[in-house]
């Protein structure tokens, strides 16, 4: 297993740096300037100068390759000298010593608003996967015991439904009718941010007393602040939670429907397969109960190319949350990312990109060695 994994995280790093490489090169294409998109009005001729030259941006792209106003230029006199002296060699050197750079729109470091934004994402992904997970399969294994019937075709017209609804027209319907139609009722619901306004907001340093910690122990801690309901929990801030909670459920619910009808669809006909082989028909042959059938026998079987769906839909919620975000008003990586794109600022698009991609790279990996306690016959070598 530790053999498997370790060759598995080695074949992933010419992943990552092609993943880089390509992301690299198609942020400088974007038509437009970085520095008239950062500073406006006064990103005259000498400041844009000097802000391109300050940054590396009037060095070659790759070995030989320089932007211009109509895309690309080789200079092969210029191949020789920028094998080293080029801005993707530079962007790796930082990358490599964990430097992501600093942004032009906000002029921090982009590490900082990582540590920021990030956990926003990865809270409404994990709440919308873990929806759309548990409802989907639940549905998809209920229209699988009731094949044909009523419940499985009101069920699949269901999933059908939600692929089919986009999610800035589910995000919206789901604010018109839970803020406005249902305003002043029970289950009146909040339109958009993460949190009411005026509650009193406690970090895990600041309620655990660690407000003089630095280094490593402080980002962890400022990073596990900002998933908020993590930290409400761990603290004990309930009304804060239950409020969190409510405010992240409409948004859940517009990024995970989509997932939730895949995974519900896909359970249905996985299970359906499975219940059709020949040791399943053997299982009940002996006298075993359906159930002990079900549980023992075809579900963990059915599960493999669902889990892998599960997988893969991880990286579905991280892109589909730029729509989310944006609709609901929450500031995470997503709504940043897209931000970052209108505004030129290409190196919070790399940086966002890499996160993602090694978060992707993380899940496939995990979900590889789910197989082998899914099923006994799969041995990771």
């Amino acid at each position: 297993m530790i053999q498997y994994i370790i060759r598995r995280l080695l074949v992933s790093i010419p992943a990552l740096l092609g993943i880089i490489f390509i992301v690299f090169v198609i942020a400088r294409m974007l038509p437009g300037d970085p520095c008239i998109a950062a500073l406006g009005e006064r990103a005259t001729e000498e400041v844009c100068a000097a802000f391109i030259s300050d940054r590396g941006l009037d060095k070659a792209i790759i070995p030989g390759f320089y932007k211009q106003a109509g895309g690309f230029e080789f200079r092969i006199e210029d191949l020789p000298t920028t094998l080293i002296d080029n801005q993707f060699v530079g962007y790796l050197g930082q990358v490599a010593t964990g430097d992501l750079g600093e942004s032009f729109r906000y002029s921090r470091p982009v590490s900082d608003i990582l540590i920021e934004r990030l956990p926003t994402t990865i809270e409404l992904a994990f709440y919308a996967l873990l929806f759309a997970s548990v409802v989907g399969i639940s549905l998809g294994l209920i229209a699988a015991l009731r094949r044909n019937s009523k419940t499985d075709v009101g069920t699949m017209m269901i999933a059908t439904l939600g692929v089919s609804i986009p999610i800035f027209v589910l995000g919206l319907l789901l604010q018109y009718v839970f803020a406005v139609q249902l305003r002043d009722t029970p289950f009146a619901l909040p339109p958009s941010g993460r949190l009411s306004p005026g509650l009193p907001f406690q970090t895990i340093p600041e309620a655990w007393g660690l407000e003089n910690v630095d280094g490593v122990l402080a980002t962890v801690l400022e990073f596990l602040s900002n998933i908020y309901t993590l930290n409400f929990l761990v603290t004990g801030q309930w009304d804060n939670l239950v409020d969190a909670l409510r405010h992240l459920i409409l948004p859940v619910i517009a990024l995970g429907t989509i997932s939730l009808a895949i995974i519900a669809r896909l359970t249905r006909s996985s299970l359906l397969e499975v219940l059709g082989l020949d040791y399943i028909r053997t299982a009940r042959a002996k006298g075993v109960s359906n159930r002990n059938v079900i549980r023992k026998h075809a579900f963990r079987n059915a599960m493999l190319p669902v889990v892998t769906v599960i997988g893969l839909q991880l990286g579905l919620l991280l892109a589909g949350a730029v729509l989310t975000e944006t609709i609901f008003n929450i500031t995470g990586l997503g709504k940043t990312m897209a931000e970052s794109i209108f505004s030129r600022d290409f190196i919070v698009i790399q940086a966002f990109t890499v996160i993602i991609a090694i978060i992707y790279l993380i899940v496939n990996l995990v979900v590889d060695i789910s197989y082998a306690f899914l099923d006994p016959r799969i041995r990771l070598r």
